[in-house]
């Protein structure tokens, strides 16, 4: 596990980042177009997600003010406020009211629809006792009565969209709604007023359609707030309250009151309020929703604790390391919020239709009308079709169709301890067919370890690690504290250590010691040929085949024992790595280790391409390489370390392994905060799963506008109808991107 939050990147400290909470966004069409309007700004790069109704704005430093940017938005016909003045708690307080009017208004307005509706089916002669001539089931005075209030009061949301778009230069959903409503209810008013008995009226028509796209709008919005739900989810993990030690009494406090270096207590079955590392007791904390791992962890002093993590049976003493934003919890939250509001590449060609739908489609209209005027039909008929045509054609879906499954993608990779930098990560991440892989830390549990203690006759090897840990227990040396902790897993607890006199370091190459009245020799083999003491050669020759680091002991001048460390593979990378090959992706692993031990651990791993002694310029050099020589498929690079940090820059997607060094984080797309290459294999499988969705919905959406269209141009569909099948299109497509929610990481 990480020690340290996950930190801003080198980008965002050089550049200043703005979020606005968007109101007034309907449709794609809304969405390209305030976002064209941003990025005409100076200096400023924005992207506008519909699905979240943000917008995100990146300026050099100084360049942009929120009075400017809020100014921007309100000329092109919508609302802006701050996101972080606002606060969540109150954007989401907002929605709900918001929410909740809509939903008041619907039911006013199906009330009034209701007769109406049985008025339709008069009109198709499908009322007992009435025939498409006699149609006239509720009186025409009493219909314009029942739909002028749902025309003009229900339906006053898409007459401000559509002024507020027209006035910004644009065009909207609105402006098709507000139009082909319009049409119908005017038509159908001047042949009520002026006693026009023989033609049709379409009241009907116009209060369905607004009644319909209401309730489209409230099943669509609901569904939207369920694809932020992780994040809410996340948000609410962390405890408001931290108890702490003062005066000898445990109280509780608000932890808005703990700042770093403060000391706070956990009871068994708390949630950690903040970060922290343990300073007394031992126990066990549940870190699932950090980590995806649902086995408990075991924490003892010196270990860090996370905030929202739960502690399982025993009391903590703990020191606040990171508070308020500069927690795990909350760098994960930044996170998951900047890559919702980011944009996929496989959204570009969405945009660029949606930034010309509504006009095409005003002009498709117009030449229904025109033809079918123009082929005989009567007035009534042209228009009814050219407003089928207005009402179908809605450009929600083709908006909603990638940022809503991007967002609940997003969330379901955080909870599953894969943080994603952006949108466009998460897409490459399913493209990759090469992998490059990093040796220590990322494949090896980047720490020396002994594995192999061979004793010469006469020798046990509890008695070798035993003296070689009595010389080596004060150094802070890799290897020196692999051979202490060996020791101390054999050693009983009141076993007392060996006093040690004289010892002497000779050049960094080995140590001479006495031990009682016993002289000690400790260190490679090369420094106790030095001394003319003689090793088995067949052992010697066969560990360092296999990449060991040997060290020697000889006592009183006679070889005791041979102890091999080496930093061994973690549990669980053999089996990653078996997962990624049975996905398709080729594993490379570039390591600046010495050949042999690289060689020696790549057969162990079953790695067939490896390449050894590479500084980090080199690693770079070689994922360029890579990059030539796969140009259909992507390649990606996992590390952990600074030396990696040229080598995942370089990657078209990158993983920075178990957070890792700070500089490894920022130059990395995506951030495994688990330990284990098993979540970059989750991180594909996301990503492939998302990719589906995303396909799904834009196709649904296209289809649906490439049959929707022509029906209703050639008088196939009813106004009715097509608004109907407008609110579904919609909610379909957000209904799918949920079926995301179903995905979880494999083990």
């Amino acid at each position: 596990m990480p020690d340290t939050a996950v930190p801003e990147t080198a980008q965002e400290r050089l550049e200043e980042r703005l979020e606005l909470a968007i109101g007034g966004m309907t449709c794609a069409a809304c969405s390209a177009r305030l976002e064209k309007v941003l990025n005409r700004l100076e200096g400023v790069e924005a992207t506008v997600n519909l699905a979240s109704e943000r917008a995100t704005l990146r300026f050099a430093p100084g360049a942009l003010t929120l009075e400017a940017a809020c100014a921007a938005v309100e000329r092109a016909g919508f609302s802006a406020v701050s996101a972080a003045e606002l606060g969540r708690e109150a954007e989401q307080a907002k929605k709900h009211e918001e929410w909740q009017a809509s939903q008041r208004q619907f039911w006013f307005a199906l009330l009034l629809t209701l007769p109406l509706a049985a008025q339709m089916f008069a009109m198709f002669g499908l009322w007992p006792g009435t025939s498409g001539h006699n149609h006239d089931l509720v009186p025409r005075w009493l219909q314009w009565l029942l739909a002028t209030p749902v025309q003009f009061w229900i339906g006053a949301r898409f007459y401000r969209g559509a002024w507020g778009a027209l006035r910004g230069g644009g065009a909207n959903m609105d402006v098709l709604i507000a139009l082909g409503t319009t049409m119908a209810y005017c038509h159908s008013a001047v042949v009520t007023l002026a006693g026009y008995h023989d033609l049709h009226v379409y009241f009907e028509a116009s209060a369905m359609v607004i009644t319909l796209v209401v309730l489209g709008k409230l099943l669509e919005a609901r569904a939207r707030v369920r694809t932020g739900a992780a994040l809410d989810a996340l948000i609410r993990l962390q405890p408001r309250r931290a108890w702490v030690e003062r005066d000898g009494d445990v109280i509780e406090v608000d932890i808005d009151t703990l700042r770093p270096g403060m000391m706070f207590v956990l009871r068994p079955g708390d949630a950690v309020p903040v970060d922290g590392v343990v300073i007394a007791g031992q126990s066990t904390l549940d870190e699932t929703m950090i980590t995806g791992e649902s086995m408990p962890v075991e924490k003892e002093p010196g270990d860090p604790v996370f905030a929202a993590t739960v502690n399982g049976h025993a009391m903590l003493r703990c020191r606040a390391t990171g508070v308020g934003g500069q927690t795990l919890l909350a760098s994960i939250i930044r996170l998951v919020e900047a890559a919702q509001g980011s944009k996929a590449p496989v959204q570009r060609l969405a945009d660029r239709i949606a930034a010309v739908f509504v006009p095409m489609v005003v002009g498709i209209a117009a030449l229904t009308f025109l033809g079918w005027w123009w082929q005989g039909s009567l007035f009534q008929t042209a228009l009814i079709n050219a407003v089928a045509v207005l009402v179908i054609a809605c450009p929600c879906a083709l908006g909603l169709a990638t940022p809503t499954a991007i967002m609940v993608a997003v969330g379901q990779g955080a909870r599953a301890g894969l943080l994603v930098k952006n949108a466009e990560a998460l897409e490459r991440a399913g493209r990759m067919t090469v992998l490059a892989v990093d040796k220590t830390g990322t494949l090896t549990a980047g720490e020396a370890e002994v594995t192999h203690v061979v004793a010469a006759d006469g020798w046990t090897s509890a008695a070798v690690l035993k003296l070689a840990a009595a010389l080596e227990n004060t150094s802070s040396h890799p290897i020196a504290r692999a051979i202490v902790r060996a020791r101390s897993r054999l050693q009983a607890p009141d076993e007392a250590a060996e006093p040690v006199s004289e010892m002497r370091s000779v050049g960094g190459r080995g140590l001479e010691a006495r031990v009682g009245a016993r002289a000690l020799v400790l260190g490679s083999p090369a420094f106790l040929a030095t001394h003319q003491i003689e090793l088995p050669e067949t052992d010697v020759a066969a560990l360092a085949a296999e990449g060991k680091t040997l060290v020697a002991l000889a006592v009183d001048g006679n070889y005791a024992g041979l102890i091999a460390v080496a930093d061994t593979l973690r549990h669980d990378s053999i089996a990653a790595l078996a997962r990624l090959k049975a996905m398709g992706i080729e594993v490379v692993m570039l390591s600046g280790d010495h050949h042999q031990t690289v060689a020696a651990l790549a057969h162990q791993a079953g790695i067939d391409h490896w390449r050894a002694g590479l500084l980090p310029a080199d690693k770079a050099t070689a994922i360029e390489r890579l990059r030539d020589q796969n140009a259909k498929g992507c390649v990606g690079m996992a590390g952990d370390g600074i030396n990696d940090a040229p080598a995942l820059a370089a990657a078209d997607v990158s993983f920075a392994v178990g957070v890792g060094a700070d500089v490894a984080v920022e130059a990395a797309d995506i951030t495994l905060v688990k330990n284990s290459l098993f979540g970059v294999a989750d991180a594909i499988s996301l990503s492939r799963t998302t990719l589906r969705k995303i396909h799904q919905n834009l196709f649904f959406a296209f289809i649906y506008n490439v049959l929707g269209i022509p029906f209703a141009a050639l008088g196939w569909l009813d106004p009715v109808l097509a608004g109907a099948a407008m609110a579904l299109s919609s909610v379909s497509v957000v209904s799918n991107s949920l079926l995301l929610r179903r995905w979880h990481p494999r083990r």
